[in-house]
């Protein structure tokens, strides 16, 4: 197919929107379905997930989690077992009510989440407390039935990872709480090279049926916010409707404590939006399916494409993950069709490369050019990719503090949202109605979470003029 050509695509200046929608279908990342609301994850955006869960799922084994697997279907009066939680799902919950020809007794909810699920097993699991804690996660797929979709941010069915542990302690719990979104917070900044704002989130904002919900926020390339992963403290209100109880070592039978929390495939959403550029996709090389486009030029002269195996063949063993292009694309072609899915490092080589015993090396992020040896070829691959991620690091760092502003006074707050794309931090008096009337004027400027790190900005709520007591951090999302 030499004559294909990588398409352009939208300026990200032009319209955001479309140059992501572009990003998603020319990578290769994803496609529609013939499902309104479901998308097809293809093979190159489905390796950067298994990465994403190779790398996760090792964090959660080191921390004493187990893997299992729940039912997709939910019976509907299990679901109901727990007030808030089901009118917090009840817009989004597809329901099964025929079974092969029959109608069914009681409705099936395809799983939005699982607390329901889990919860009716750990009553018949947990006895003493000697079988606490319990520490599970499940890698699945879930079903929100959403209104307005986009691959990756908003689907009907995307996938996920869900923790659930529960705990003989409230302090346990709690720890566990925070320790998983520190867990994400690692996670976001040493593999995916995205530093961002963690908190809790308000009263309002907080996970159906939690008493607390802790939120990771990072900051895409255009100023929105993106709900990256959520970590919720359910202190023992599911396990008192479910009626889940443990013999202590007094003797006493008490309730235990539930956690839950989960990433998804919505951080693909945030890889692309974070990092990329008009020339596409820029992976951070630790989710990268390929991290080195080994481009052997003028292919056709003796040796070369038995060169670039031979180095080929060196990285790998080196445990770097290296895609030679042997096709017959013209090199200029191969140099766009990787810019475009983002690989980090190009690798080029060609007769006279191989005569001075050299090759070229391309940054994905800054396309400097680097001559490397091809001795030591192994160490001059491995420097690059870690500056393409601390290159990252850096511009995502850059726009998060260029475009987080400060607003004391509702005049400033309703001008800086209408005029500064970003965050805004501002004081708030608690009051869920200052919420809402600031999202109403804005048009759509939430709260993002309360970060652990608040300033003390002003007395006063931007909002009401009433005593303050947090500092928030505000902006619109995806």
């Amino acid at each position: 197919m030499a004559e294909k050509k990588v398409e352009a695509i939208t300026s990200m200046d032009e319209d955001f929107a479309q140059w992501y929608t572009d990003v998603v279908k020319k990578a290769e990342l994803a496609d529609y379905s013939g499902v309104k609301g479901c998308m097809i994850i293809r093979p190159y955006g489905y390796a950067i997930w298994e990465n994403i869960q190779k790398d996760l799922d090792a964090r959660f084994k080191a921390l004493g989690h187990e893997n299992v697997y729940m039912p997709m279907f939910i019976p509907e009066s299990l679901l109901q077992k727990e007030k808030d939680h089901v009118e917090g799902f009840a817009p989004e919950c597809a329901w099964v009510t025929i079974g092969g020809e029959n109608e069914l007794t009681e409705r099936l909810c395809v799983r939005p989440t699982s607390e329901t699920l889990f919860c009716d097993h750990f009553k018949n699991v947990i006895h003493s407390y000697r079988d606490l804690p319990k520490l599970y996660n499940q890698w699945v797929n879930v079903v929100r039935w959403e209104k307005t979709t986009r691959p990756f941010l908003r689907t009907s069915e995307f996938l996920w990872q869900e923790g659930h542990t529960m705990h003989a302690t409230e302090e346990e719990a709690r720890k566990e709480t925070q320790q998983m979104l520190k867990v994400y917070e690692d996670f976001y900044l040493e593999t995916m090279a995205i530093p961002a704002v963690t908190g809790r989130k308000t009263e309002k904002e907080k996970f159906a049926g939690a008493m607390e919900t802790y939120t990771i926020e990072p900051m895409m390339h255009n100023g929105v916010a993106l709900q990256g992963g959520t970590s919720h403290y359910f202190g023992d209100g599911f396990a008192k409707a479910f009626d889940i109880t443990f013999t202590d070592k007094d003797n006493t039978v008490k309730y235990p404590h539930q956690t839950s929390w989960g990433v998804s495939t919505r951080m693909i959403g945030a890889l692309i939006m974070t990092h990329g550029d008009d020339n596409g996709l820029i992976l951070p090389p630790k989710v990268a399916p390929i991290q080195v486009a080994l481009i052997p030029v003028q292919q056709h002269k003796e040796g070369v494409l038995d060169k670039a195996y031979e180095v080929a063949s060196r990285l790998r063993a080196a445990g770097i993950r290296v895609k030679v292009d042997d096709s017959d694309n013209s090199p200029g072609w191969k140099f766009s069709e990787y810019e475009m899915k983002g690989v980090p490092v190009r690798l080029e080589l060609g007769p006279r490369d191989i005569e001075n015993n050299s090759c070229v090396l391309v940054s994905r992020v800054t396309r400097n050019k680097v001559f490397a040896s091809l001795d030591n070829i192994e160490q001059g691959v491995e420097e690059m990719l870690q500056s393409v991620y601390t290159e990252l690091v850096e511009r995502v760092r850059t726009n998060l503090a260029s475009k987080t502003h400060t607003a004391t006074t509702y005049e400033e707050f309703l001008d800086t949202a209408a005029n500064k794309p970003g965050f805004i931090k501002a004081m708030w008096c608690g009051d869920s109605a200052c919420e809402d009337k600031l999202k109403d004027a804005t048009g759509g400027v939430k709260s993002r979470c309360i970060p652990f790190g608040e300033e003390h900005l002003s007395d006063v709520c931007v909002c009401c003029g009433r005593p303050a007591k947090h500092m928030v951090v505000w902006g619109r999302q995806y």
